[in-house]
């Protein structure tokens, strides 16, 4: 499937609901202002946003003060920061979720059986989310933490989850992606990259070595509910040097294998 145009722009998911009585554009707005901090410590201007949003600079100031009032953010002179409160939106979704909650369990267990790191992520557009994860003392990617976002395209668990959308929305995702090099061995060319998920939609696992981080080696399998439906990856994550492929997959699959098996007993 052809890569669309450098001149195509991508739909606007606001526009896209036009005309629907049901949505709410205010909502939606505040969302995507709250969405734009990502990444940013230092906070925001309201120009800075406008830039990335889209949105008016009276939209968004209104949007601020908004939040301003309800204490999900402050402001020093120009510049707009999220506070902790804003933190309870995820945690209504951290504590109202079954799979979280019977996740944790496994992931620990597995992390204590393998020694590794295990973690548990969905796909949220082209990135993962990590939502649920147990850290072993070694850990190589220290930076990794509950609400923590990757590309879906460089990582175990976002392959995993790749090879579990419609063909169509496999090749939707393909057609706009973009891919960047984050070390020599990250997989940038979009024929490889559909071959490397068609290959873990046969296999029903996803290895990736190094292609997000340097000495970074990933096992990932799906997790499916009762009605087969994918609904999350977990992984576990090592050192290059501490586990060679062979044995990841002699003795860790299975470990990962089971787990996942064990969480769509549990989930609905």
């Amino acid at each position: 499937m052809p890569k669309a145009s450098a001149n195509q722009q991508p739909v606007d998911p606001l526009d896209a609901q036009a005309g629907n009585p049901d949505f709410v554009l205010s909502l939606a707005r505040g969302l995507r202002v709250i969405e734009s901090f990502e990444g940013y410590t230092d906070g925001r201007t309201i120009v800075e946003i406008a830039h990335s949003t889209g949105l008016s600079r009276a939209a968004i100031r209104r949007l601020l003060l908004t939040l301003e009032l309800l204490g999900y953010v402050e402001r020093s002179r120009q510049v707009f920061r999220l506070k902790a409160p804003v933190l309870r939106l995820g945690f209504s979704y951290l504590s109202s979720s079954t799979m979280v909650e019977a996740a944790m369990p496994i992931l620990e267990g597995i992390s204590a059986r393998l020694h590794e790191s295990s973690s548990m992520s969905v796909l949220d557009g082209d990135q993962i989310v990590y939502i649920a994860r147990a850290a072993a003392s070694r850990v190589l990617a220290a930076g990794l933490s509950i609400g923590s976002r990757l590309p879906a395209y460089c990582t175990s668990m976002g392959r995993v989850l790749l090879a579990a959308l419609p063909d169509t929305e496999l090749e939707a995702y393909l057609s706009r992606l973009q891919p960047r090099a984050y070390t020599p061995k990250t997989i940038t060319r979009i024929a490889a990259l559909r071959a490397a998920i068609l290959k873990v939609r046969r296999q029903g696992y996803a290895i990736v070595d190094e292609e997000l981080e340097a000495g970074l080696r990933s096992l990932a399998v799906p997790v499916l509910a009762r009605n087969h439906r994918v609904v999350a990856a977990i992984n576990i994550g090592t050192h290059v040097a501490r586990i060679q492929e062979k044995s990841l997959l002699r003795t860790c699959l299975p470990v990962l294998q089971t787990g996942a098996e064990s969480l769509q007993r549990i989930l609905l």
